[in-house]
């Protein structure tokens, strides 16, 4: 059972603290408590009980003592954690080649360790060269458009309690027994500002109110179902959000087509995903499969068979006239996935066939409508945005981007819960914006928002479109007036984009502007963070450190590449920027 040390070992010290600012708009995700040396500690704990091939138990027993001496989560959820964990992580473990500083270095942080598993991986581009650029341009007048729907991240929690406690100790709140203190103390009824998920009925009257409103052409809906209960979920609990989630939207939105993706929280224990080679009871064939079969009147026979085996698909002949790429980000998510660490080499079913492009998903022509002087047009659909995930990972994405400018129309992406986008540049001089990745606000509350959803304006179908975003909107339901007593629930939009920020139009050198004007005008800045948290921002602004590492994050479609934020020339040192720009990247 003993394993080589790895010899890309590189150790740092420990993270320096985030500000309460940054933590609000992005620690709120899977790893956040664990600092760097209490991640050593524990991963230290475990591949010394795995080392010495001791049983379960006896590394059950250790995680539990680590994790409460740590004040990680109060015992009583540590058992939880460890027994629902241990099996999974241990199994990955001992296949893995990383030591506890490299493996912490993908879950906290590059500051702790780094490794990156694909690091020699780089993909294969076409020979040919690249076509002729046409530079984006608004449609002709009179051509129709089309609105999309975007709903990411539900997070159902199957016992939020209206008037329990909010502010309680455990990592997800507003369930349980009643809250002490002042009438209306407690959780609101439709929702609350505190780590608390959404409960059913305001996930029901979101979808009630979409249905009376203007119908949309398509949807897209890119996971995390479940709540952030993550340390007692069970595989039945997962399969009934998943399964009722479905059924909602298939009741209220049909006949809409709806294109689904898969988010960090289907699985359990959550982010494990192993490679498709992991077979038997640890496979995610549990999942798959489930998502295939509630999934089967939204998607084709060939992309219910990549569902199946990846968790990734493209429609060879989707009902709208763009194609459409959806991905599986997950296996590819560093301070996500544990089975990432894994040594054995890819295989055709793992994160990398999903950029595989000579002869796969870009490069085919899968526009039927689009005029043949045309190159064919793709959207791609993802859950967690590119820059969060692997380096390699995303900087080949990075490279299938730029390749490809001219076809792909538009990325649209969720997972941060707040609302931001990622820019993507040419790389020759990393300052021609050639893609801007659109990353759509949550429906969830958590932590500290208000539920929300996105509407996108497209080019619209037809011969010549371009289908790229035209423009997009925010809606919320304000919680504060939802909950007041004797109020109904009304779902308002926030903002509109272009007229938000005084844009022509919302292409990628609309967007790089926008940057440069936030770096200039303050009180632009500020609105974008009010928009940023759906219209409920911390108390504090976002000033000179908090502002330097977001505009960072903003111009960065790749991860660990600062070069990309040297135009900003921000007043601090940029080492500090640095390290709240690797802070910021959370999964």
């Amino acid at each position: 059972m003993a394993r080589p040390r790895s010899a890309r070992n590189r150790a740092w010290g420990p993270d320096p603290p985030l500000g309460e600012q940054l933590a609000a708009a992005g620690a709120q995700f899977g790893w956040r408590n664990l600092s760097c040396s209490a991640c050593r500690v524990l991963f230290s704990a475990i591949d010394l009980g795995v080392q010495m091939q001791t049983s379960e138990a006896h590394i059950e027993r250790l995680a539990v003592s680590v994790c409460t001496e740590l004040r990680l989560a109060r015992r009583e959820i540590c058992q939880d954690a460890v027994r629902l964990f241990e099996k999974d992580m241990v199994s990955a473990w001992v296949r893995s080649v990383l030591r506890p500083a490299e493996i912490c270095g993908l879950l906290v942080g590059a500051r702790c360790g780094h490794w990156d598993i694909l690091s020699d991986w780089n993909v294969t581009l076409p020979g040919t060269p690249k076509p002729p650029l046409v530079p984006p341009a608004p449609p002709p007048p009179g051509a129709p458009s089309a609105r999309l729907l975007f709903l990411t991240d539900l997070h159902w929690d199957q016992a939020y309690a209206p008037g329990s406690d909010p502010a309680c100790k455990d990592p997800l709140c507003c369930r349980g027994g009643r809250a002490q203190g002042p009438p209306h103390a407690g959780a609101g009824y439709w929702g609350e500002y505190s780590k608390c998920d959404l409960p059913l009925h305001t996930i029901r009257n979101l979808l009630q109110h979409l249905a009376r409103g203007p119908p949309f052409q398509l949807a897209y809906w890119t996971g995390d179902l479940p709540a952030h209960d993550v340390w007692q979920q069970s595989r039945a609990d997962q399969l009934r959000a998943l399964r009722t989630l479905s059924t909602l939207l298939r009741k209220y939105l049909a006949p809409l087509p709806v294109y689904p993706a898969v988010g960090n929280h289907e699985a359990t224990p959550v982010n494990g995903f192993p490679p498709p080679y992991v077979h038997g009871n640890q496979s995610s064939a549990w999942l798959y499969g489930a998502m295939a079969e509630a999934w089967e009147g939204w998607l084709p026979p060939e992309a219910l068979e990549t569902l199946r085996v990846g968790g990734f698909y493209t429609p060879a002949a989707p009902p709208w006239a763009c194609g459409l790429v959806s991905l599986n980000m997950i296996t590819s998510a560093p301070r996500a996935n544990f089975w990432l660490p894994d040594p054995t080499p890819p295989d055709p079913d793992r994160a990398a066939v999903q950029l595989a492009v000579p002869g796969g998903w870009v490069g085919v022509p899968v526009c039927r409508s689009c005029s043949r002087s045309l190159p064919p047009q793709v959207h791609i659909i993802g859950h967690i945005p590119p820059a969060h995930c692997l380096r390699s990972w995303s900087w080949n994405y990075y490279r299938i981007v730029n390749r490809f400018e001219g076809t792909i129309a538009a990325q649209f992406f969720g997972h941060t819960h707040v609302d931001e986008f990622e820019m993507f540049y040419d790389e020759e001089t990393l300052s021609r914006p050639v893609s801007v990745a659109f990353v759509a606000p949550s429906v969830t509350t958590y932590i500290n928002l208000n539920p929300g959803y996105r509407v996108y304006q497209l080019d619209g179908d037809y011969p010549g479109s371009s289908h790229m975003v035209l423009d997009h909107e925010t809606f919320i339901l304000n919680l504060t007036e939802a909950n007041a007593p004797g109020a109904e629930p009304r779902w308002q939009r926030l903002y509109r984009a272009r007229q938000a920020y005084g844009l022509p139009s919302v292409f990628p050198a609309d967007w790089d502007g926008l940057l440069r004007r936030f770096q200039a005008d303050e009180r632009l800045f500020q609105q974008f963070w009010f928009f940023f948290h759906k219209g409920h921002p911390p108390r504090e602004p976002c000033r000179e450190a908090c502002k330097a590492a977001l505009l960072c994050a903003l111009r960065s479609g790749r991860s660990a590449d600062p070069s990309l934020c040297r135009t900003l020339r921000p007043r601090l040192p940029f080492a500090h920027v640095q390290a709240l720009w690797r802070q910021r990247r959370l999964c």
